[in-house]
């Protein structure tokens, strides 16, 4: 049998490349401060520097490293203009909410500028137009909705027909004065500036443990605990979700491929379209006479498998449009969809005093993330925005969120549930070739086999440790991932990506060898 082509790209973000400038130690012993934020990446430490900036003591703990997690692995594009967001948000909840997302997230934007210029960041800041578009003429009319609606929210948005794109456009929205930039640069500098200002920052350092009172406490993995007045969690999914937001988000999965592109065939501004399982284009400096042309697409539910052969669409379909591109880079990103398309930002749960939560941002974190860390900051404050209850977790509106509250209810169900059903084609662990991983059944109990490139089986419990759906092979990242919630672990059982707080038990088959040993994963997104 022919194997099929290699993969194109390194397997790692460009973002990524770039090293921070200090690395922080793990927690070790309990420590105390009047904030402890959880997670690393753009909501957690815009959070924390809000926060020290009012003068409280901030302790930041991340799972693994600072922005090497969804914000080191995202494409840097910030934008008011989001997809369709304005149409559907006004037709759901009023014109007055549609502005008041419009006003939080243009000033989320200019706020990232704003903080770039003041601490002197060299983030690769650069102003673009944001375009929506389509090619099918069946998309133009919704565009033309959006545009009106984006209009009627205060943006300057215009509906055109042209583009700088090499191929024919049926109509697009264009939204000028918007930004991309090189996120893990913007995260460094903010991370100086949140230790220079008295906080404490500490990596490798999981949470596991929540107990809300006064004060609140949070326990890590290693046993040393934070003790804290507030605490904001923004681990990306929330790991303690006594709000059940889990049964209000969908986890997405979404590939990258980046390759080299002369400067002179770049187009300029960032574009996105919802068709073909969602297409988007931005592109970044690249040396003098070149700029790192960045193409994403094809959404996809974790576990659905195939990813290999997504990964090779969207390479093919980027090099059809710009021939011209040499294709160096490879990585994925995930972020989560609420039920009426708004992130969750404020108090974790009715009864929460001093527990936050920021999350579901609906594939825009870096925007998000910013107008987290401002929101937060002022009801940490006893201040009120005037877009605060927009965003509030508390919400529930079940006529605009009922449809979609049931359709994600059932797919949960859908994975929970038929996975399970007996009678089901299942794969033998004999019958898994070498680099690849499926799901076998082995009496009663469902494994997780992966075999590595020497043969050898390594086997866990293929039950999620966060709610216990069973997870499944990504045959590109070489990970397990979970369709339930987006939990995402290494061949070795290690937690990647949460919610799940705790590995997958090793198993063993009549033939494994000791889970862990010689096991490989591509690099992806963290916990934090």
């Amino acid at each position: 049998m022919t194997s099929p082509p290699r993969l194109p790209g390194a397997p790692v973000s460009l973002w990524m490349e770039r090293e921070l400038s200090e690395r922080h130690p793990p927690l070790r012993t309990t420590t105390e401060a009047d904030v402890a934020v959880l997670g690393g990446g753009m909501a957690g430490l815009c959070t924390a520097w809000e926060m020290a900036r009012t003068g409280r003591s901030v302790v930041l703990v991340e799972a693994g490293g600072l922005a090497a997690g969804v914000t080191g692995n995202t494409t840097a594009k910030l934008s008011a203009l989001q997809g369709f967001t304005y149409h559907r948000l006004r037709a759901a909840a009023g014109a007055t909410a549609a502005r008041r997302y419009a006003t939080s997230q243009s000033q989320a934007v200019a706020q990232v500028g704003e903080v770039s210029a003041e601490l002197g960041i060299d983030c690769q800041w650069e102003r673009a137009d944001a375009v929506t578009y389509a090619t099918r003429p069946e998309g133009a009319e919704e565009l033309r909705a959006e545009a009106e609606a984006a209009q009627d929210a205060g943006l300057d948005a215009e509906f055109v027909t042209a583009t700088a794109l090499p191929f024919p456009v049926s109509g697009a929205v264009r939204l000028p004065d918007q930004a991309q930039f090189h996120p893990r640069a913007f995260l460094d500098g903010l991370a100086r500036d949140l230790v220079a200002r008295g906080g404490r920052i500490f990596e490798d350092t999981r949470a596991t443990a929540l107990h809300e009172g006064s004060p609140c406490r949070v326990t890590t993995a290693g046993g040393a605990e934070v003790v804290a007045r507030d605490v904001v969690v923004a681990t990306h999914y929330p790991i303690f979700d006594r709000a059940l937001l889990f049964a209000r988000m969908a986890p997405h999965r979404e590939l990258v491929v980046a390759g080299r592109l002369p400067s002179d065939d770049a187009p300029g501004g960032m574009y996105l379209t919802p068709e073909d399982a969602t297409r988007s284009l931005r592109t970044a400096p690249y040396g003098a006479e070149h700029r790192m042309l960045i193409a994403t697409g094809e959404k996809f539910v974790p576990g659905t498998g195939g990813v290999e052969e997504r990964y090779r669409r969207l390479a093919a379909w980027m090099l059809e449009h710009f021939p011209a591109a040499e294709v160096r880079y490879r990585w994925a990103a995930q972020d989560n969809w609420t039920t009426d398309g708004v992130p969750f930002i404020g108090p974790l749960h009715p009864a929460a005093r001093h527990v936050y939560v920021a999350t579901g941002f609906g594939g825009w974190g870096l925007s998000g993330g910013m107008a987290a860390g401002r929101l937060l900051r002022s009801l940490v404050e006893g201040e009120g925005l005037p877009w605060a209850g927009l965003y509030d977790p508390r919400r529930l509106h079940l006529p605009r969120e009922g449809r979609a509250l049931v359709e994600r209810g059932a797919d949960t169900a859908r994975y929970f549930v038929g996975d399970r059903l007996p009678g089901r084609a299942e794969p033998t662990a004999d019958g898994i070739a070498r680099g690849q991983g499926a799901v076998v059944r082995s009496g009663a109990r469902h494994l997780a086999v992966y075999r590595d490139e020497d043969g050898g089986e390594h086997a866990l419990s293929a039950r999620c440790t966060h709610l216990g759906c069973l997870v499944r092979f990504n045959d590109a990242e070489r990970t397990w991932e979970c369709p339930c919630h987006g939990s995402r672990f290494g061949t070795d059982g290690e937690v990647l990506q949460g919610p799940a707080v705790h590995p997958l038990k090793r198993a063993e088959t009549s033939h494994t060898a000791p889970a862990g040993e010689g096991t490989h994963q591509e690099p992806g997104d963290g916990s934090g």
